[in-house]
C-alpha cells in the first residue's frame, strides 16, 4: 500500500498534514542547529586533545629518558624496588556533564597534592635521579587523566553527531517529502473533484435550459 493509498482525501486530513509538515520542519531546524553546535564542540575539544597529546609525548619522552639513565646508574633491581613503593592515586570517580544532550564523563576526586612516592621515603631512600624520574612520570599521569576525559568526550560527541545526522537525513529526505507528497495528492484530488462538480453542474444546467425551451 502506497502512502497515497493510506491517506484520506479530506480537508481535515490536509490540515493535519500541513501541521505535521510545519512541525517536522521546525524539528529539522532544531536538529541542524544541534548538529552544528556539536561539531563546533567536537573541534574545540579536539584542539585540546591534540595539545594534551603533544604535552604527554614530550613528558613521556623525558620520563623514559630519565628512567633509562637511572637504570643505567643504579641498576634494574633498584628501579623495580622503588616501583613497588609507588603510591596509587585513590579517590577517583566519574561524573557526567551535559553538552547538547550528550553525557560527557569527567574524572573527579583528583588530589592536587598527590605524590607518587611518600616524601619521607623519598628523602631517605631515593637518589636524586630516582626522585626526578618518579616525579617525571607523576607529572605525566595528570595529563593521562586529562586525555582520558577528552578522548571519551570526543567519542561520545562523534556518536551523537552521527545519530543527529541520521535523524536529519530521515526527516529531510523521507518524512517531509512523504508528507508533502500526501498533501499534494489530496490537493490534486480536490482539484479533480471541483472539476467533476463543475462539469456535472454545467451538464445539469444545459439540460434544464433545454427542457425550458421545449
Amino acid at each position: 500500500m502506497s502512502s497515497r493509498d493510506a491517506v484520506k482525501p479530506t480537508r481535515m486530513e490536509l490540515l493535519r498534514l500541513k501541521a505535521r509538515i510545519k512541525l517536522a520542519n521546525k524539528g529539522l531546524n532544531l536538529l541542524k542547529q544541534k548538529r552544528a553546535a556539536l561539531i563546533v564542540e567536537f573541534f574545540k575539544i579536539n584542539r585540546k586533545a591534540l595539545d594534551l597529546r603533544k604535552q604527554l609525548k614530550e613528558k613521556m619522552e623525558k620520563a623514559y629518558s630519565l628512567l633509562a639513565i637511572t637504570e643505567m646508574y643504579e641498576g634494574r633491581i633498584a628501579v623495580e624496588s622503588a616501583a613497588y613503593k609507588v603510591n596509587r592515586m585513590k579517590g577517583l570517580s566519574i561524573k557526567t556533564r551535559n553538552v547538547m544532550g550528550v553525557k560527557i564523563p569527567e574524572v573527579t576526586g583528583r588530589d592536587p597534592k598527590f605524590k607518587a612516592m611518600d616524601e619521607q621515603y623519598a628523602l631517605m631512600g631515593l637518589s636524586v635521579r630516582m626522585d626526578e624520574t618518579i616525579k617525571s612520570f607523576e607529572s605525566a599521569l595528570q595529563i593521562v587523566l586529562d586525555i582520558a576525559e577528552v578522548e571519551n568526550a570526543l567519542r561520545k560527541i562523534l556518536l551523537e553527531i552521527e545519530k543527529t545526522k541520521r535523524r536529519v537525513n530521515s526527516i529531510e529526505n523521507v518524512l517531509i517529502p512523504r508528507l508533502q507528497n500526501q498533501a499534494k495528492y489530496i490537493s490534486m484530488r480536490f482539484d479533480e473533484m471541483e472539476r467533476e462538480t463543475f462539469v456535472t453542474l454545467k451538464t445539469i444546467k444545459a439540460k434544464l435550459e433545454a427542457e425550458a425551451q421545449q
